[in-house]
């Protein structure tokens, strides 16, 4: 089969369910507003003929997982809608998965944070240009934060979900008991490594991985330093490997979560999903033109030039919803532009641990929807600003290294919720848009570190001063 037929048949499939799709959100739309009525089979018999052309298209021109995960939405949503009461038993599904995604943390934190610290950003070895590099990442991440935070704040997108129902078996909402910043301190340091990865303290398991990170990069001997160094390298790959293999069941756990959301809930709760997904796109958006365009503009990086380079691997990133998938196109096109290739071999992988601009937003955002869906109208109370701050200053240590796997951010996420006593069912209704979320932030993690590899080349003048590499 050519290429030009295969493309025809999927512009054929495309059209054909986005006719169906019209077709079926109109005969609804028409119910809804009693223009007329359809039999109740009827309505039902449509609304599984789209699922199963959706399910059909998937695998006939066997998608990628994003697509899958797409898929599994209106597949859940048809099976919460029409078998509420079957829909409520898959909740265990999506509980399996979260588990499995939590039990990722302490390995996958130690790996990559002792890996970056120790393996890349010892300053004596690099010199200006990574401590250049760190003070740019911690700055435009922190911003990152507090636009996310921003959005969410003036959105409030959570604020309406009824997580009464959802939370029936899991008894009474947890309440964070209030904490002085003597014991908030103390909190932070673990005194024993097992027992906080045990009990999931991912401040104390952050906190360990840097003071290790600074023991290890002070070993003079050259052979220890580089055997843990490597240990923990495949450590991290393997890790990222084992993610993958979880990230299989990703189309099950978001079918579940789904349908578990819509037979508990209602269709009410998809209200709030579609203001949580424009909150998180508008913050992007925002975020790229009032903070990474002024930076671009301000140290006279050709914008033209740049977009041109980089409109290809944010475009893979954004389709394959991977930051790692885009990282060779992106190091290539920098050089293309002007970067030399020292700078853009060690900026851009270290960003990738350091520099995540679009899950640093994300995570802010996220971390407030879950609290505004778990309080409700009185959220603010429940989480003042003074505890918001608190939010952000944990995730400017815990969303550093941890990258590359697409929806790796639910680790992270997850891990935030239970430290500050939020429950997890917000982030079950997260993860019914979580692949359309996660392919914009991605989108933007690749943006920002081919504008961070520029920024420091123009930072050391070195900008432009090599044979520009030729695109292949």
């Amino acid at each position: 089969m050519t290429k030009t037929t295969t493309s025809t048949q999927h512009k054929q499939w495309l059209i054909g369910l986005f006719i169906a799709f019209t077709l079926l959100v109109f005969l609804q739309v028409a119910q809804v507003n009693q223009l007329f009525s359809l039999p109740a089979a009827l309505s039902m018999g449509l609304r599984w003929i789209f699922v199963l052309a959706l399910i059909a298209y998937a695998y006939v021109n066997k998608k990628d997982l994003t697509t899958w995960i797409v898929v599994s939405m209106f597949v859940g949503t048809a099976i919460g809608y029409d078998f509420p009461d079957f829909a409520q038993g898959l909740e265990v599904v999506s509980k399996s998965f979260m588990k499995l995604i939590k039990c990722i943390i302490a390995p996958l934190l130690i790996g990559t944070l002792v890996v970056g610290i120790a393996g890349h950003s010892d300053i004596k070895q690099v010199g200006r240009m990574g401590w250049k590099s760190l003070v740019y990442f911690e700055i435009v991440t922190t911003i990152a934060l507090f636009v996310g935070l921003l959005a969410i704040n003036f959105s409030e997108a959570g604020v309406g979900i009824d997580l009464s129902s959802a939370a029936q078996n899991e008894g009474v909402l947890a309440k964070v008991q209030p904490k002085n910043w003597k014991e908030i301190v103390l909190h932070t340091f673990p005194e024993n490594i097992a027992k906080s990865i045990a009990e999931g303290e991912v401040l104390q398991i952050v906190v360990f991985s840097i003071i290790f990170a600074i023991g290890l990069a002070m070993v003079k001997e050259e052979h220890h330093k580089h055997t843990m160094i490597s240990w923990l390298e495949s450590l991290s790959e393997i890790m990222f490997k084992f993610t993958g293999v979880i990230m299989v069941f990703a189309p099950f756990a978001v079918g579940a979560a789904i349908a578990v959301t819509m037979s508990k809930m209602g269709a009410g709760v998809f209200i709030n999903l579609g203001k949580l997904l424009l909150t998180l796109y508008a913050a992007l958006i925002i975020f790229v033109t009032c903070v990474l365009l002024p930076i671009a503009v301000l140290l006279k990086v050709p914008i033209k030039k740049f977009i041109d380079a980089v409109s290809e691997p944010v475009s893979l990133a954004f389709s394959t919803a991977s930051s790692e998938a885009a990282l060779p196109k992106a190091m290539k096109a920098m050089e293309s532009i002007g970067v030399p290739r020292k700078i853009v071999s060690f900026v851009m992988p270290t960003g990738y641990s350091f520099n995540l601009d679009g899950t640093t937003l994300y995570l802010a955002l996220a971390s407030i929807f879950v609290a505004q869906a778990a309080y409700g109208e009185n959220w603010q109370q429940e989480f003042p600003l003074e505890k918001q701050m608190l939010i952000v200053f944990t995730l400017m240590l815990t969303s550093k290294g941890v990258a590359g796997v697409p929806r790796v951010s639910l680790v992270i996420l997850s891990a935030t919720a239970s430290s500050f006593g939020l429950p997890p069912e917000p982030i079950m209704v997260i993860l019914g848009i979580d692949a359309l979320m996660d392919m914009a932030r991605t989108s933007v993690n690749v943006l920002g570190n081919c504008l961070a590899t520029v920024v420091i080349a123009k930072w050391e003048g070195e900008f432009g001063k090599e044979p520009v590499a030729e695109e292949e």
